[in-house]
């Protein structure tokens, strides 16, 4: 028998993974390994819907446990991968079991950055990236639950606002001038700072954490300016890491990830990556990008299977994220690392509107804020690299299709 294709990592993109192997057309075995006792499920639903009470167990999974009983996929769940041997093209398991495998996908993703700082493992100090740090979240968060969230990136403003919307106390803490300024700049950033300190988040902006102070358990944030933040529990996001040690240990090229080509291949012959471990060619950007988001893990896994099987495969999706807050839906595509300014379509404070990121007056990136039916016409005009006019962009009655010179 063949060695069976196997994957490593069981969320979002392994399971899709596997699940593109058999729509390709693949009839081998497939053996999906996934660390957690849990069937494949996303992420997003655990800041948000899962966190607060409003989504079982079961609406997060990828697939119920029968699909992979009928596409014939393997599942190793609670198993742990020590080493990849590629030179026998083995891997080696907990316990000192062997498998073989005549494809890999590493689909291993990405953890929480701890937060460097004496006390930082006090109980109550919480990180969220899978079910069990949810469930002992939600455990805690409630009315009267005082929580002091470090970090306002997208998931430490989306646990925010779970909380406030569960009755809790927040603060917000935040190193930068402003949460997420860095990726929106000034103009975007400050509509979401409006939108929690509307809803009654304390956000902190500009401090510095130097402690957690707790006696047995958390009891406060200390800052860097003295100021002290009374609490119950802590919640750390302040990004993620990509988990490549079972990549480096086996010497692949690590360059802030798994580094892969545009069809996803690692640098040993049949060894592939997706999601938050990869960082891929990207042929639009002519650069290497990883991105640490919902949609790479789902649509990656596509390009990999067909790469897997001998096909032409590249993988060329513009990067795409989404978050939800409160009664704020957002969804941002494209790639602006750097940009000259930010021009706005529709007023902030009216709670709809889109924002262009330019570079050398072409838009590289768009979010739209509670605007919907947009994603079509969004790519079209980043992918055309016209140079816009910003009176235009501002324009509503100028339809984005018209600027990306379609009819």
């Amino acid at each position: 028998m063949a060695a069976p294709f196997v994957i490593v990592g069981g969320g979002l993109a392994g399971a899709k993974g596997a699940e593109a192997l058999r729509n390709e057309g693949y009839d081998g075995p497939i053996v999906l390994i996934g660390a957690e006792d849990e069937l494949p499920y996303e992420r997003p639903p655990l800041s948000k819907e899962y966190l607060r009470g409003e989504a079982s167990r079961e609406d997060p999974r990828v697939h119920p446990a029968e699909f992979y009983d009928g596409h014939d996929i393997e599942l190793r769940l609670g198993t742990t991968v020590e080493e990849i041997d590629l030179d026998a093209r083995e891997l080696v398991l907990a316990g000192g079991d062997r498998l073989e495998w005549g494809r890999l996908l590493l689909a291993t993703g990405a953890e929480p950055r701890r937060l460097p700082v004496p006390g930082a493992e006090l109980p109550g100090v919480h990180y969220l990236r899978d079910f069990a740090d949810a469930d002992a979240l939600a455990e805690r968060l409630g009315p009267g639950a005082r929580v002091a969230v470090i970090g306002a990136g997208w998931i430490g403003s989306e646990v925010a606002a779970s909380a406030r919307q569960l009755g809790a106390e927040v603060t917000l803490l935040e190193a930068a001038r402003l949460p997420l300024e860095r990726v929106l700049g000034s103009r975007a950033s400050e509509f979401f700072a409006d939108v929690h300190r509307a809803h009654g988040v304390d956000l902190r902006l500009g401090v510095g954490v130097e402690r957690i102070a707790g006696d047995r358990a958390v009891e406060a944030v200390e800052l860097a300016d003295g100021e002290r933040v009374e609490c119950d529990l802590v919640v750390v996001g302040v990004g993620v890491a990509p988990r490549t040690e079972l990549a480096e240990r086996a010497g692949l090229e690590i360059d802030d990830g798994i580094a892969v080509g545009a069809n996803l291949e690692a640098s040993a012959e049949g060894v592939f990556a997706a999601g938050d471990v990869a960082n891929a060619q990207h042929p639009f950007y002519g650069l290497k990008l990883r991105v640490e988001h919902w949609a790479n893990a789902l649509h990656q896994p596509e390009v990999a299977a067909r790469a897997m099987l001998g096909r032409p495969a590249s993988y060329e999706r513009l990067p795409f994220f989404f978050s939800d807050q409160y009664e704020v839906g957002m969804e941002y595509r494209g790639f602006a690392p750097s940009f000259d300014e930010v021009v706005l379509r529709g007023d902030p404070d009216d709670g709809e509107f889109l924002a262009f990121w330019l570079r050398e007056g072409r838009v590289a990136a768009v979010m739209n804020v509670n605007v919907w039916d947009v994603g079509a016409e969004v790519e079209a005009l980043i992918r055309s690299r016209r140079a816009v006019s910003r009176d235009a962009l501002r324009d509503p009655d100028t339809p984005l299709s018209e600027l990306a010179g379609g009819p």
